[in-house]
This record gives C-alpha cells, sequence and structure tokens, in this order.
C-alpha cells in the first residue's frame, strides 16, 4: 500500500468514525445542526476584555463564545476552539462543567462547531480559560481536518479545497483578510478624494475598451450573444459624458479567456476611474497618494518586503518617458527615427526580432517590453507610449507619434495604466475604425464599432483623465505573494485529474 492509498483508507476509516458519533449524537441530543445560536463575545473581543487578567485568576463572569474545535487534550479536558477572530481555550471538568455537557466529550472530533457558555479565568500559565458549564454541538464535521501544524502541502489541493487552506494556515488567512482591507482602502480613498461609485454592465453586446479575447455567452431571452466584459472603459466615459459626476470609479471584475499564470486569472479585480478637467500627470499624482496609503494601512509605513526585495510607495515615483528608456538601455534613439521601414531596421541590427510589418510604434514597445521592463522593480511611471498602440489617448504636443499615457510598474510587473483621454470625436472614431480593421485582418470577425460609445462623445465629453489599477497585482505585491492564485480565493484550475 502505498503512501496515497494509506492515506486515503485512514481518512475513510476517521470519516466512518465520525458517521458513527453522528447517529450516536443524534440519539442523545436530537438537533446536531440547530438553527440559533447567540454568543455573547467572539474569541478576540473576549480576549481584548481580559487582557489584564492576572495569572491563576478566576471570575465570576459568564461568557457564551462559539468556534471550530482545533485541539483537543486529555480526552476533551481542554480544547482549543478557533472562530474567525482568534482561539479560545475551554476547559471542561466535573468540578465545573455538568454530567451532560461531559457525556459530550467522546463525541466530539477536531472539526467541529460548538457553543460553549461558561466562567471565564485565568491558568497559572497565564492561558485565557472558560470553564465550561453547558457545551452544545453546533455543527458535526464528517471529514476530518488536515494536521494544523502542516496544512495542506499539495499546492493545487491548496486551491482547490481553500476552506481547509484557511482553516490550517495562517499566512493564508492572514492574507485575505489583508485583501479585504485592501479592496475597502481603495474604496474609502477614491470616496475621500470625491469620486463617486458607479455600476456598469458585465454583459456586453459589443466588447471593446481593451484589446482581448473575450468569454461568449447567449441571452435566451433577447436572443442575442453577449460577451463577458473585458474592461468597463466605454460605459464609464458615457457616464462622465452625462455629467452625473466630474469623477467616478468602479471597482469591477472583468473577463478575459486568455492564458492563466501567476499573474494572470482569467476573472480578475480592476479599479478603473474617470476625472473630469484632470490629465494624466494629475493620474500619476492620484496613483501615488493610493499606493502610499494602502502601504501604510497594511504595514504601517511606506515600505515593505516583497520576496528579497525592499519596495517603497513613498512618492514621488520615478517618471521616464519610454523613447528615453529604451535609449538608455539600448542606444537606439527612436525620436530621431523618421520611418516604419527605419525603425524596424535599427530594431533588427540590434538584434531584435520584430515583426516584419511592425510599425514605429510597435517597435519601441517591443524593445521596451524586452530590455527595460524587467528592471522597474521600484514603483516607476512610464510615460510618452507610441500612439499606434495606444488608441483612446491624447497626443503630446508637438510630438504626434505619442501620446500621454503612462503605465505604473513595480516589481517588473504592470500595475495600472492611465491616459490624458481622447475626447475628440473625429478623431476617436477613426482611430476606433483604424483598430477594428487590425483585428478583422486578425480573424476576430465578431468584433464591431460601439456606435453607442461613439454616438455619446458626439455628444461631447470634457476633457479628463483615465486609469485602470489591477487589484489583483497590487495585492500580490502589498501581501508577498508570488502567485496571482494565492490572492484569488477561488482562482481557475484545470478540471480535476480522475
Amino acid at each position: 500500500m502505498n503512501d496515497k492509498t494509506e492515506t486515503s483508507a485512514l481518512s475513510s476509516d476517521a470519516t466512518e468514525v465520525r458517521a458513527q458519533k453522528l447517529k450516536l449524537l443524534r440519539e442523545k441530543i436530537g438537533d446536531v445542526y440547530p438553527a440559533h445560536f447567540h454568543r455573547t463575545l467572539t474569541n478576540a473581543e473576549l480576549t481584548a476584555k481580559y487582557e489584564g487578567l492576572e495569572p491563576d485568576i478566576e471570575t465570576t463572569d459568564v461568557v457564551t463564545v462559539a468556534g471550530r474545535v482545533y485541539s483537543s487534550r486529555n480526552s476533551g479536558m481542554f480544547m482549543d476552539i478557533h472562530d474567525a477572530s482568534g482561539k479560545i481555550q475551554i476547559f471542561s471538568h466535573k468540578d465545573v462543567t455538568g454530567e451532560d455537557a461531559r457525556s459530550l466529550l467522546p463525541l466530539i472530533d477536531i472539526g467541529d462547531i460548538i457553543g460553549v457558555t461558561g466562567i471565564v479565568r485565568r491558568t497559572k500559565r497565564g492561558e485565557l480559560t472558560i470553564n465550561a458549564q453547558q457545551i452544545t454541538m453546533l455543527t458535526k464535521s464528517l471529514l476530518p481536518m488536515p494536521e494544523k501544524w502542516h496544512g495542506l502541502s499539495d499546492i493545487e489541493l491548496r486551491y482547490r479545497k481553500r476552506h481547509l487552506d484557511i482553516m490550517t494556515n495562517e499566512e493564508s488567512k492572514l492574507r485575505f483578510q489583508q485583501r479585504s482591507r485592501i479592496v475597502s482602502g481603495i474604496r474609502r480613498f477614491m470616496e475621500e478624494d470625491g469620486f463617486m461609485e458607479v455600476e456598469t454592465p458585465m454583459l456586453h453586446s459589443v466588447y471593446g475598451g481593451a484589446t482581448a479575447e473575450p468569454f461568449k455567452t447567449h441571452h435566451n431571452t433577447l436572443k442575442l450573444d453577449m460577451y463577458l466584459r473585458i474592461a468597463p472603459e466605454l460605459f464609464l466615459k458615457r457616464t462622465l459624458v452625462s455629467g452625473l459626476a466630474d469623477k467616478v470609479f468602479e471597482i469591477n471584475r472583468n473577463f478575459r479567456n486568455e492564458g492563466v499564470s501567476t499573474r494572470h486569472n482569467p476573472e480578475f479585480t480592476m479599479m478603473e476611474c474617470y476625472w473630469a478637467y484632470a490629465d494624466y500627470e494629475d493620474v500619476m499624482d492620484l496613483v501615488e497618494r493610493l499606493f502610499s496609503t494602502l502601504a501604510l494601512s497594511i504595514h504601517g509605513t511606506t515600505e515593505f518586503a516583497f520576496g528579497d526585495k525592499q519596495i517603497s510607495f513613498k512618492g514621488p515615483f520615478r517618471r521616464v518617458p519610454m523613447p528615453d528608456a529604451v535609449k538608455e538601455a539600448t542606444g537606439i534613439d527612436f525620436l530621431a527615427i523618421k520611418t516604419d521601414e527605419e525603425a524596424r531596421a535599427a530594431s533588427k541590427a540590434a538584434g531584435f526580432a520584430v515583426e516584419k510589418d511592425a510599425t514605429w510604434g510597435e517597435c519601441l514597445a517591443f524593445i521596451f517590453e524586452e530590455k527595460v521592463e524587467g528592471t522597474l522593480i521600484q514603483p516607476s511611471h512610464v510615460t510618452h507610449f507610441p500612439k499606434d498602440i495606444s488608441p483612446f489617448a491624447k497626443e503630446v504636443p508637438g510630438e504626434p507619434r505619442l501620446v500621454e499615457r503612462f503605465e505604473t510598474y513595480c516589481n517588473a510587473w504592470e500595475l495600472g495604466n492611465a491616459f490624458s483621454e481622447l475626447n475628440d470625436p473625429e478623431e476617436q472614431r477613426a482611430r476606433m475604425v483604424e483598430q477594428l480593421e487590425q483585428a478583422h485582418a486578425r480573424g476576430e470577425k465578431q468584433k464591431e464599432l460601439d456606435e453607442e460609445f461613439l454616438d455619446a462623445i458626439d455628444q461631447g465629453m470634457p476633457p479628463a483623465g483615465g486609469l485602470g489599477i489591477g487589484v489583483d497585482r497590487l495585492i500580490m505585491l502589498l501581501t508577498n505573494s508570488p502567485s496571482i492564485r494565492d490572492i484569488i480565493l477561488f482562482p481557475a484550475r484545470r478540471a480535476k485529474a480522475d
């Protein structure tokens, strides 16, 4: 019998024993899964309330707590129960605990959820403890827990059975608590900065606002093919046109039918915002203030560790135009190159395998990705992107090949993307038509022009700065998580092998 077979057999035996205990409990107490139980304090509240209680002191205070049994010693005389806030020790003995309560102890397993009413004391060793007077079975667990101190060693099992990962791994539990705080912190920051939160559709009849492969579905009643949103951009801009607010944002789920990696999940969280009468430089300042605020909230400082690196979110971040960064890394001065042909020739001469029909801007962006992106460890704003790859941004005055766009990088990852938004309706239509023609040439025949968006832009959108932040990657950085699957509760996975 190999280790896996033996473990499975042991688990089966344990499950059978638990099933037998459930039967005995039903005979003894009736309802093993009661609908109602009211505790007076969480474990954390109890710990805080009695923080000053001296060792070997017993109070007269009666409290009621509840939680999952994580350890049991001396045939249940001592048990540790955990709720979401922490643990508390339970003491059961004939001197303090009635016969009915003590008779339940042999039927309680690690993993069961129980309620306890009793007297608060602190042991001679300083452990805050409840002397159990009553014990209520709240949930009988029919499956054994993984061993608490080692948790789940199988990484895929951690993602597939996240409930067990969090149950047995304090780091995972803390990471998801921090995720909640970060998302809440983003929302609070944006609202305090005067942004209004709005909600836009997840189902689109025309997908747009970004270049990506969509997930496709079908609306039966409308008899309409639809797409899960790849970006909320075009709807948010229509909100700006409406005059509902000068500053709008959305924390949204987006879906892209593309690869899965340590930094990519098919569904992911973005924060996207639009700010009327602002430009991309105003948005850079916003990003720096947001990032430093989140770091202070989680770490108490703007500096924190990620792997073996020390990251600083203290502003101002480095700001560098893309052509300057490429020139510094390779010596190629793209601003001195006039044509697409010259750009391709210069790129190939420097050893870069650019596409045979690559434009000037595509060559610049390709070399940036190859030679510069991986060096951007500390937070940096890369500005002045090629217009070729930026259809929604305004031109840089005096340099029509570049636009007022920046991406924020840290740990060699793109965290944010922002523009001085294009609001010239004729130019917007021309760029979107060109983008559509390129998509059709690539075989993406289902892609259409979003006429409803263009109609809204014809009505007049104020000048604005726009921003999208990859919330998941930001959380990875702030929680020292090397994989996006570590910070998404239920990440996409392959089908379970037989």
